[in-house]
């Protein structure tokens, strides 16, 4: 029996996974679905069969759909490379023929197993993330036959074998909290009666995160409370000659910048105890103070694809940004944040020697890896 499927998944919505910090793409995460499986049965060769046995066929009647579903979890090991695995399970599919000598022949065939699958990944924008897939199998297929009048069979038949798979997909980012991808991929079978076929399935599915932190709620803004200005009882003189007015300059922009490192580990976006604790004490100072914003620069060292660098440095900016508003209660509106690749180094050119990527090399551009937090317009209390 050669079998081609083509399965529309539906999301299974009690799975819980890790988003990887603002790209949608999880760290530990998991996939869910379930859908409707459609199958393409090989009658040439069952007819070719039974007329090698001595039967003439009237027809056949083929069950080409069932309910398909899968589980998987996965690990990001970093932006470009993950590895998923779980159970897949295909359905059910089968035939009936008429015979003559009058006879009927029936097959069924169920395929399930265990899949582990590569999957490469390239971030094209911030929530979109395209998916390459390849990877093997353990599948198990269990056939059943039945037969009637001069037709005779053997009943059932197991077999448990490897096999492969491909695919494409795509991720879309919705929230911190759940992610929607869809992707189609070819699963390589074999039935236990010595026959191959493909089993193609399109999938849609959430994606959800294991272990993410919980954020608390921006603190209530405070009333203001306007008391009217007195009336004056009598009106104050006009002066005959007004006072020039002396313009003060605008303070400068006050600067302060934190290494990457101490906020982020090495080629991530998620704020480590250390780093919030030196946000603390920055929005600490700014209390009381008035200000009119606050830009908040993400710069990577340049190692790496600008394309790549470009998408951590802004996730890391929006990681500091989004922390100053949510904890320490800074307004988000003044706040801004942007991401630059390897622009405005810290280090000399001659000071950081080569391009391969080395311990040594990483550790030498620190200083360029930066979080720069400019607030424009301070004037303390």
């Amino acid at each position: 029996m050669r079998v081609t499927a083509l399965t529309g998944l539906l999301c299974l919505e009690g799975l819980a996974f890790q988003v990887a910090h603002a790209d949608g793409l999880p760290n530990l995460y998991g996939i869910g679905g379930i859908g409707h499986s459609r199958a393409s049965i090989d009658d040439p060769r069952i007819i070719s069969g039974l007329k090698a046995s001595g039967f003439g066929v009237n027809g056949i009647n083929n069950s080409q759909g069932d309910t398909a579903y899968n589980l998987f979890l996965g690990y990001r090991f970093n932006h470009y490379f993950a590895l998923e695995g779980g159970y897949f399970n295909l359905g059910e599919f089968g035939y009936n023929a008429n015979t003559n000598p009058a006879g009927t022949l029936s097959g069924n065939a169920k395929f399930s197993g265990l899949a582990l699958d590569a999957v490469g990944l390239w971030p094209i924008t911030p929530r979109m993330t395209l998916l390459g897939f390849i990877g093997g199998q353990y599948t198990r297929t269990q056939d059943s036959f039945s037969s009637t009048g001069s037709v005779h069979t053997i009943p059932t038949a197991n077999n448990n074998g490897g096999g492969y798979n491909f695919g494409l997909g795509a991720q879309y980012k919705i929230n911190d909290w759940v992610s929607l991808r869809a992707d189609a991929k070819r699963y390589r079978v074999n039935d236990a009666v010595g026959n191959h076929g493909d089993v193609d399935v399109y999938s849609v599915s959430l994606v959800f995160p294991f272990g993410r932190e919980s954020q608390p709620a921006p603190p209530e803004p405070k009333p203001v409370v306007m008391t009217p200005e007195p009336v004056a009882s009598t009106p104050a003189p006009t002066p005959i000659m007004a006072a020039p007015v002396v313009m003060a300059p605008a303070p400068k922009p006050t600067r302060v910048t934190f290494l990457a490192d101490s906020f982020f580990g090495f080629d991530q976006s998620k704020l480590m105890p250390e780093g919030k604790e030196q946000l603390d004490q920055f929005a600490q100072k700014l209390k009381g103070a008035q200000y009119s914003d606050i830009s908040v620069t993400g710069y990577s060292d340049r190692i790496g694809a600008h394309h790549y660098n470009m998408l951590l440095s802004k996730r890391r900016a929006e990681a500091v940004k989004k922390y100053l508003v949510d904890v320490d209660g800074i307004d988000a509106a003044k706040i801004t944040a942007m991401g630059k690749d390897g622009e405005d180094p810290v280090t000399k050119p001659d000071q950081c020697v080569g391009n391969k990527i080395t311990r040594q090399l990483i550790a030498c551009l620190q200083p360029d890896r930066r979080v720069v937090v400019e607030v424009t317009g301070l004037q303390n209390p």
